[in-house]
């Protein structure tokens, strides 16, 4: 400590070695000012357009930082007459330097942001800057919006009532304002969406976020959480449960105790073999025959379950429900594998036998034990997609904030955003004179000498602010007010835009307001009233320019008197009724008073009974205060006291720091795991050659399964289930049962890639395209809903295993990305079978100009490649008019019109589909609803 001391000394603090790396940066700025000056103003946007072209010839945006900074503060002069102090102009270097600028409450940081904002714009990837509520995001926008038109940059704002073309339009301005909500759910709803073209944000290059540390510090225990009904498929679990019993097992050899080889059958005597499934103990699988299929389709249409074929689009998920309805029954008991208590189904570790809290098996089949078991399945609302503050933040290629309190955060802010503090000075020296606090043995007396205070400067006509800690205790004091006649206002959170004009006019001769922690946001307190509202009111609403500024003209020659007169008495004097847990929300109290050099005063009043004293002097501190002779009634005012208070404070702050970062380092798991999923969602809306990726993906998958074939083979030399059991791992995989004599890697993938071929061939690329790209969105997103439920489970099963000497944390990262892994394999299995087993039913019109093209195969290779892209473009434009509606219908609304000839089937049946909506003639309106005619838009 001693030694810090004499370093400090000698070199000064690391802020003051901070201000004065500044400093030669703010003289070149200056030196340009007169350069700024010079320019007229239709050289201002030309100048904009320079900077850009130097930008991308090499130099860098330190480069020119000298002139944009001096070429803003001119367009500020001219436009809305103000001109940023040297102070502003070190806040707004800072701010580019990518850290947090501390400046007092009135010293213009609204202003403050323009230069950084415009400079980082420059390079065209967007700056983002974040307010705490629509109403200053709007107001902000609005008012800076002039600055930035007269150098030729874009403004927008998001607001939350906006649509997503409105936001679209706002994200593409060169400086975008709105709040830290609306950022995130932007971000969280951009990737829940299926076209790229939907998506309203542009990336994360720069943001400035202003008052950050409530938004950074206060809300980041809070995450952003978009929530929605997920399906209400109970009644099926149910219902198939009923009927479950009705499927049989295919009878097993009695000698090898195996099911039948169907290597050698063919497709008819494979029919002919009895029994509906077979299953698979050790891997805990079932697989159904083809009798078994056709078993399901008469079960659910004699109980009117499904309308339509099994294999229809809407129907497809019952052979699922079956599955695992036949897992629960068959694979899994009660008592070994899950135990059901107090109306729940609990999962049993298999290794040690204990109870796995929180957990649920993933796929619907926890739903179908809880069918089989006849306990009630719940439809619960699902988190759809979630993120924290921090998370959403630090995703920013540069992120910088101001405030007015952030010195008392500083360490958070390092450890936790790698963001450094630095506090820049006032334009004018603080006149504020800070009291010791008043301390109370009671909290009745602490009431009853606050209001007294409040009367008395009342009746002298200085304005009094008085900030409380809750709505209910500016309720009392409100009641206590009126009952000493006291004329007053109380803000609260419900108004913004009311909100801002009562604190505008707070610090009027005789203003008594009274303010929770919140109000007066981004919102000075002038000493004699607001003259602006003021003269909006003089004007009326409906007021043109010119009478709004005769009336503002006015306006503002009464206000100087009434500055003067409220100086005298003064300036503002701010009162707090007790101390917050945290300095810095005090500090932003206080801040209110003595804005741009104005004399002010502030107090903060306390009684033993209020919570933080409670909590850490609690009865003892009381009664030591009795003890020494305090009396009720009496008040106690001593620097000691103050100091004591704030190691209070800081030990509630150091608390509050832990807790946010243990939520981060959990967040920190599920983060890892958004980014990748969200990543490989955004690849593949982007992939128009999806079948390469499925067929890339089918290649590891076939070495995988020959692996496991020659591995078996190995140790069962005399038997033949090695062969079997490869036979129906790629019937079950791929719905191809290849005959015995080319069961090898290389016919197999050859098989897979004309299969792949012909699709593409007779649906057209982009349909074939389409199809796989919904089907890898629809699996992506429900399954991720599944991990974020299954992540929420785990937190709180692992914090059981510290009783067990293991890191809670340590086991949550291990196990969430082994599930998150056994996941990313589920998609790409499911994808990629689901591919591979779709069959296209071709009209008998497609069919007969198939049968030509297969005639003029004959003819010559350049024949059969026109002949070939003349059909693909065929079934591609008339898709519509025909019934080769597949099971891809559902993949986007304005293109079911074009969807291919394609139906999911399953073990190799083909599928007889059905127009699911009326024919559409070429010179019709598109179904899309882009009021083109059909030819020209989705049929084209």
């Amino acid at each position: 400590m001693f030694i810090d001391k004499v370093l400090t000394a000698i070199f000064g603090t690391q802020n003051d070695r901070d201000l004065k790396a500044l400093l030669p940066i703010l003289a070149a700025v200056n030196a340009k000012e007169e350069w700024a000056k010079s320019l007229k103003p239709e050289e201002f946007p030309a100048q904009t357009k320079k900077f850009r072209e130097r930008l991308e010839n090499g130099e860098t945006l330190d480069d020119i930082l000298p002139e944009a900074f001096a070429l803003v503060r001119e367009a500020s002069w001219r436009v809305i007459g103000e001109r940023p102090f040297d102070v502003q102009i070190m806040g707004g270097i800072n701010l580019h330097q990518g850290r947090i600028t501390e400046m007092k409450t009135g010293e213009g940081k609204t202003l403050v942001a323009v230069a950084p904002a415009y400079l980082n714009a420059l390079t065209g990837k967007g700056v983002h800057i974040v307010t705490v509520n629509d109403y200053l995001a709007k107001r902000d926008a609005d008012s800076r919006r002039p600055i930035f038109s007269y150098l030729g940059l874009t403004v927008g704002s998001i607001l939350s009532d906006m649509d997503n073309e409105a936001r679209k339009i706002s994200y593409e301005c060169d400086v975008t304002y709105g709040t830290n909500n609306e950022f995130g759910f932007d971000y969280l709803r951009d990737n829940m969406k299926v076209d790229l073209k939907d998506k309203v944000q542009r990336g994360f290059n720069y943001c400035i976020v202003d008052e950050i540390d409530s938004i950074l510090i206060d809300e980041a225990r809070t995450p952003l959480i978009i929530s929605g009904a997920g399906e209400d498929d109970t009644y099926k679990y149910h219902e198939v449960d009923k009927y479950v019993g009705e499927l049989t097992e295919v009878p097993k050899d009695p000698k090898t105790g195996e099911y039948p080889d169907e290597t050698f059958l063919t497709p008819e005597e494979r029919a002919a073999i009895p029994g509906d499934y077979t299953l698979d103990e050790k891997s805990k699988r079932i697989s159904f025959t083809d009798k078994g299929m056709l078993h399901i389709n008469e079960i659910l249409h004699k109980h009117n379950l499904i309308t339509g074929a099994l294999e229809d689009e809407e129907n497809f998920e019952f052979t699922h429900y079956f599955t695992q309805a036949l897992r629960a029954h068959l694979l899994f008991h009660n008592d070994v594998d899950y135990l059901v208590r107090d109306g729940k189904v609990e999962i049993i570790d298999e290794f040690t036998g204990r109870v796995l809290e929180g957990r649920r098996y993933s796929d619907g089949l926890h739903q179908a034990i809880e069918a089989k078991e006849h306990i009630k399945i719940a439809q619960r609302n699902r988190t759809m997609a979630t993120i924290t503050f921090q998370n959403f933040f630090r995703m920013y290629e540069k992120l910088s904030g101001m405030t007015g309190t952030a010195a008392t955060e500083a360490v958070e802010f390092n450890k936790i955003y790698e963001l450094e503090v630095v506090a820049i000075p006032t334009n004018v020296p603080v006149a504020r004179i800070d009291e010791n606090d008043e301390v109370y043995l009671n909290e009745e007396d602490k009431w009853e000498a606050i209001s007294n205070e409040i009367k008395a400067a009342h009746e002298k006509g200085q304005p009094v602010l008085v900030g409380t800690v809750s709505v209910e205790k500016s309720e009392h004091l409100s009641n206590l007010l009126t009952r000493k006649g006291i004329r007053h206002e109380v803000l609260n959170a419900k108004n913004h835009a009311r909100e801002a004009m009562i604190i505008a006019e707070a610090g009027a001769k005789g203003a008594v307001t009274i303010a929770t922690n919140m109000a007066g946001r981004g919102t000075d307190i002038k000493l004699g009233g607001n003259p602006e509202f003021r003269a909006g009111k003089r004007a009326g609403t409906g007021a043109t320019e010119e009478q709004y500024r005769a009336a503002l003209a006015i306006e503002k020659e009464n206000w100087k008197k009434d500055y003067e007169e409220v100086r005298n008495l003064g300036g503002l004097y701010v009162i707090g009724t007790e101390r917050h847990e945290s300095r810095r929300i005090d500090n932003q109290l206080r801040g209110r008073s003595g804005r741009q050099g104005d004399p002010g005063r502030s107090k903060f009043y306390i009684s033993m009974d209020d919570d933080l004293m409670r909590l850490f002097g609690g009865e003892r501190m009381k009664n030591i205060m009795s003890r020494i002779g305090m009396k009720p009634g009496e008040p106690i005012d001593h620097p000691w006291l103050n100091k004591g208070i704030e190691k209070a404070q800081q030990k509630v702050e150091d608390r509050n720091f832990e807790i946010r970062k243990h939520l981060l380092d959990y967040d920190d798991v599920l983060n890892e795991q958004r980014t990748v999923i969200y990543n490989q969602r955004d690849s593949i809306l982007a992939d128009e050659n999806l079948s390469a990726r499925v067929m890339s993906n089918a290649k590891e998958d076939i070495e995988a399964i020959f692996e496991d074939f020659e591995y078996e083979q190995k140790h069962n030399k005399n038997s033949n289930a090695p062969l079997v059991a490869l036979n129906e791992k790629i019937r079950d995989t791929f719905g191809l049962q290849l005959p015995a004599e080319s069961l090898n890697k290389e016919a197999l993938i050859a098989a897979l890639q004309n299969d792949l071929t012909e699709k593409e061939m007779l649906a057209g690329k982009e349909n074939l395209n389409m199809f796989i790209r919904y089907q890898y969105v629809q699996i992506i997103d429900r399954k991720w809903l599944d991990q974020l439920e299954t992540l929420e489970g785990l937190r709180e099963a692992v914090a059981l295993r510290s009783y067990g000497s293991k890191n809670p944390l340590t086991e949550y990262k291990i196990d969430g990305f082994n599930i998150f892994d056994e996941m990313l394999d589920t998609i790409r299995d499911t994808v990629m079978s689901r591919v591979f087993k779709v069959r296209i039913q071709l009209s008998p019109e497609a069919a007969e100009q198939r049968r030509r093209m297969a005639e003029a195969q004959n003819q010559g290779i350049n024949a059969r490649h026109n002949e070939a892209q003349s059909i693909s473009e065929q079934v591609a434009q008339n898709a519509a008019q025909r019934s080769v509606q597949s099971s891809f219908n559902g993949a986007m609304a304005h293109r079911q019109a074009v969807n291919s000839a394609m139906n999911q089937r399953s073990q190799g049946d083909n599928i007889t589909v059905r127009r699911t909506m009326p024919k559409v003639g070429r010179n019709d309106p598109c179904p899309c609803g882009s009021g083109k005619k059909y030819k020209n838009c989705h049929g084209r």
